[in-house]
Parts: C-alpha cells; structure tokens; sequence
C-alpha cells in the first residue's frame, strides 16, 4: 500500500480537512417523519432542509447542501472541486451514479510531477500551484443530475448559499483551527486572505461573521446562466487563464479543457452481503470497489458473534483492508483510458479466494494483489499525495429518494489558488505521482483528459425487499472505505443506530504500521492485536468524518452525523 508516504504522518493535515476533535460523544437525535438531511455542518443541513420544505426533491436539497458548503466549509470541497453521487429512487429501487470527478488538462503528460532529471518536484510546486488543479467538475455534475431528477427551479437552489456567503456565517471552530493549520495554503491569495484572515495576517477568531461577496455574485451569476457560467467560451477562458498563470511546466489548463468538461453516468458497484444490497460508487473511484471487496471478504465470518469489542473483529477487519487495498494499488484508475477488472474484483468466487488468506488467527504477511476475472497485464504501484479535503453529504426526501453525495477539493483548501470567491482543488496530485514503477505502467498515471483515481464511497444500502436502509459516506482520504465499510457493519451486523455506528472506534492498517483510535476500547486491545502479528500499532487521532441517515423501523430516518465533530462545527 505505497499511497501513503509515511506512518500517518499526514494525520494534522487529514484533520485540518475533515475531523479536529476526538470527541465520541453520541448525539440522540430526534425522528425524522419525512426528508431528512445529515450533512458536515449545520448550515449546508438547513440549507437542505429548507429546500426540502419547499417542495424540493433529494437531489435537489443535495445541490442546495453542496453550494452551502462551498460557503461554510471551504477547506474541504465546493465548486471549485468534484464529487460523486449516487442516487436510489423510491418508486423502483433503481440507483443512477453520476461522475463529477476533476480532469487533467488535455496538455497534461504522465511526467507532470517530476522535474527534468525524473526527481518528484518539490511539494509546494506540484500541490501549491496549476499543476494540481483539474478542471472542476461539481456544477456539471448538480446540472446533470438537476435535469434528471431536480423539482425545483435551478435558481432556487442557489438561495441559502447565496444569503451565507452575502450575510455572513460565524467562524466556528473547526474552520479556525484548519486556516490556522493551513496558512500559506489557505492564504495563498490576496482575497482569500481579505475574506478569512484580519489585518494581522491570523485567521478571523471564533464567532467572528464571515462574508465571501465574490462568491455570491458568482453564485448569482450561477443561478441565472446555469452552468454556463462556468463552462461558457469566456468564464472558461478566464478560468484556465487564472490556473496556467499559476502552473510552472508541463500541460497547461486551455479553455478547451474547461468547456469540455462532462459529468458522467457510471455504472454502480454492488454486492450481495448478507440479505443485504450495497451498492456505491465504481471507477474512477476505488471507494465502492474496496467497501465491496472488505464486506465480500468478511461475509463467511459471524461478525454478529463477535461484536465491536472483539479484537479478533477487529483483526479480520484489518486484514479485510489490506486485502482490498493491495488490489487498489495495481487495478483501480479511470476506466475511459484502462481497463479496470471491476466485475472481477467484486466476483464473489473471487472474493472467497480472498477471505481465505484471512486468518482469525494470524496476520497475512505481505499482502499482496490478487488476479480477479478480467485482470489487464501486470502493472506498478506508486506513491500518491494523501487525501484530505473532503465531505459527504446524505438526503432522503418525502418520497423516499435517496441521495449520497461526496465532494471535494482533495486537500484542506485546495491548491490554495482562489477564484470567483472559492477554493479550487488540488485533485491532479491524486494521480500517482511516478507514471511508471518496476518498469510497469502505474494504472493512474497521468494523462490528458483522465480522471484521478478516488477514494470517495458514497454509498446506498437496501434490505432484502428493495427498501433503502442506510445512506452513507464519508471523507478523510484514503480511510473513506474503511470508514464507510465500518458503518455499514455496524448497522447490519452489530444491530446499532446509524448514529452509534458513526461512533464506534476506528481502526485502519496504513501500509506495514496500523492506526488505533486513541481514547477507545482499541487501546486496550494493543497486546491482542500484536499477538496476532500486527505491527506498528499506534494509537492517535482518527483523521475521519461520516455522515449517514439510517431508515427506523417506524420508516422515519434517523440523521447521523460525525460524533468527533460535535464541539467544533457548531457556530
């Protein structure tokens, strides 16, 4: 697993992006009759649920939440950035994945990342800079899935985001500590540092009212123009013009890039587990594919018996991820330019072969790439950036359709490179930064036009007569399957709310080295889990954030949310 350069080395800046506080407090929240919204924070939730009581359909509150959080959660994801959704509709059961996921400029080559002598750049020249930016793909997606399944006029979508970036939000906590964490990144450009720091150079204190005008105006420009405004001949141009300014080699961002630009329908993943349906995201995400395999893998267990305060859990847990992460590495990309085995990675005969290097036992001693059905010609790994900036969002609306939204500008604020009044992404340091390995090419190497690989798992969960369950996602990175993968276990198999399934400890094998929650029944587990061979066991920080609504037996929702959230996102 050589996407992560060092032992959980990145967890501050994970943290700047997604979770700041180790809190397990439960939330008890209260039923949810009709739609319901669980989102990263309380505004981009009432600006959903505001579109909602207006008549507004899932898809519809999700833009709303997507928007609103371009305003209130910078560090994290906006329109600056992409994402995926995944859609399930109530009067059939059927479920729609649409792609938002950034592009390489047509320009871009697979040596991007490498100077002239074939060294990787430095970081502050290939993340700080137009050599990171894809071209943004979430407006694209919100119209695409807008036109589909949108009640509501576009414009009204854009009220609640636009009234928060016009009237101002309050500076809550965690956006403090992640500009604080994240100066020379976040205040990278002048405006940006107009908008979020005081004449002092540190960022505004807490409780102080932040107003973004620009962004309004282009949210107004938005809502009036619809896409266009965006991917029209003259915001395009001035869009790449802005990005290749800032790009110091290689492929530059055209206009051409930008007007280009398309939001996919994919095809889902889904899996058989249990007597249940999940079903997430495909390439070019891995996120669905490896939420599938880790599940597939731990079916023949009864995980029910054991429960979350078994070590030996845990311990097939963690080898179902190391299983599933050695397989991301050699076969997961952009399947428009590789051909991803991805209904034999997912094979449930497949799948057995796997689960049968898992031993309650032992630990695997490398764990190493499987050949699924379908599997290409051998290919390299190589090291990645880590993820951080990102977030989930969840909806469900009267009718019972159900969305789950993930989006991000891959690091806390992106590139650091501000225009129209927000944040665009660093999305291109999630290809693989070394286009070859071994002599082999690396499946998500960069290439013009590509999009990157992805951890993002959005994720929609059916019971055995097609109800839809559970609804959930999440960010931090690469720990986004295991996060989701974890919640989904704890609802189906350990009986618990959504909430409480947020809750549980975390637990993630990054590479040779395994990540314990500090400040959970984990600690006390250390001894067992290295009698078991695990290595490298440290306890800190879990660098996750989640968000799901789980369906009650009454049939009303119950909106989970994020317990290491809970004391830093309330204004």
């Amino acid at each position: 697993m050589r996407f992560f350069p060092a032992l959980i080395a990145p967890l501050a800046l994970v943290l700047s992006g997604c979770a700041t506080s180790q809190t397990l407090a439960t939330v008890d929240p209260a039923p949810v009759a009709t739609g319901a919204v669980s989102s990263a924070d309380p505004r981009a939730t009432a600006a959903g649920e505001a579109i909602l009581a207006a008549g507004g359909s899932s898809t519809d509150a999700a833009i709303a939440v997507m928007l609103a959080l371009t305003v209130v959660e910078p560090q994290s994801s906006g329109i600056g950035g992409g994402g995926f959704m995944v859609r399930a509709d109530a009067r059939n059961g059927a479920l729609v994945t649409y792609d938002g996921r950034e592009t390489a400029p047509a320009a871009a080559t697979p040596t991007r990342f490498l100077d002239a002598s074939g060294k990787l750049l430095p970081r502050e020249s290939r993340v700080f800079s137009g050599l990171s930016v894809g071209v943004p793909g979430n407006v694209a997606l919100a119209a695409k899935a807008h036109a589909a399944h949108g009640r509501l006029p576009w414009a009204k979508l854009f009220e609640p985001a636009i009234a928060l970036a016009e009237d101002g939000f309050v500076m809550n906590k965690r956006l403090f500590e992640s500009l604080k964490g994240n100066k020379g990144r976040a205040d990278k450009s002048d405006y940006a540092r107009s908008v979020f720091f005081g004449a002092d150079g540190e960022p505004l204190p807490v409780g102080a009212t932040v107003r973004v005008p620009q962004l309004a105006e282009t949210f107004r420009t938005l809502a009036a123009e619809g896409p266009a405004a965006l991917y029209g001949p003259a915001p395009a141009a001035a869009l790449a013009a802005h990005v290749a300014g800032a790009t110091p080699q290689d492929g530059r961002m055209s206009a051409a890039d930008v007007t280009g630009y398309t939001a996919k329908e994919r095809p889902p993943v889904c899996i058989r587990y249990r007597v249940y349906k999940v079903c997430g995201m495909g390439p070019p995400s891995s996120g669905g594919i490896a939420v599938a395999q880790m599940l597939g893998q731990l079916e023949r267990f009864d995980l029910a018996a054991l429960g979350p305060d078994s070590p030996i859990f845990w311990h097939l847990f963690i080898e179902s991820q190391r299983l599933a992460y050695a397989d991301r590495e050699l076969y997961a990309g952009d399947s428009d330019f590789i051909a991803v085995p991805t209904e034999g990675l997912v094979d449930r005969a497949y799948l057995a072969k796997r689960s049968a290097l898992i031993d309650p036992a032992t630990t695997i001693a490398k764990p190493e790439a499987g050949v699924p059905p379908g599997a290409p010609l051998a290919r390299g790994d190589g090291p990645e950036e880590p993820e951080n900036g990102t977030t989930h969002f969840s909806v469900v609306d009267a009718a019972g359709n159900a969305i789950s939204y993930t989006s991000t500008i891959e690091g806390a604020f992106g590139s650091g490179l501000h225009f129209g009044g927000f944040y665009l992404n660093n999305e291109l340091t999630d290809f693989t930064l070394t286009p070859e390995a071994d002599g082999k090419p690396v499946a998500n190497r960069v290439e013009g036009g590509k999009r990157p690989r992805s951890s993002m798992a959005p994720t929609i969960v059916y019971d055995a007569e097609g109800k839809v369950v559970l609804v959930i996602g999440a960010a931090g990175g690469p720990t986004i399957p295991v996060t989701v993968a974890r919640g989904i276990i704890g609802v189906l198999d350990f009986g618990l709310g959504a909430q409480d399934a947020l809750a549980m400890p975390f637990a993630m094998a990054f590479g040779d080295a395994l990540l314990i929650e500090e400040g959970t029944v984990l600690v006390a587990m250390q001894e067992q889990l290295a009698a078991l061979g695990h290595k490298g066991i440290r306890a800190g920080a879990a660098p996750i954030k989640a968000n799901a609504l789980g369906r009650r037996a009454d049939g009303s929702w119950e909106v989970a949310t994020e317990p290491r959230l809970v004391s830093v996102v309330t204004p």
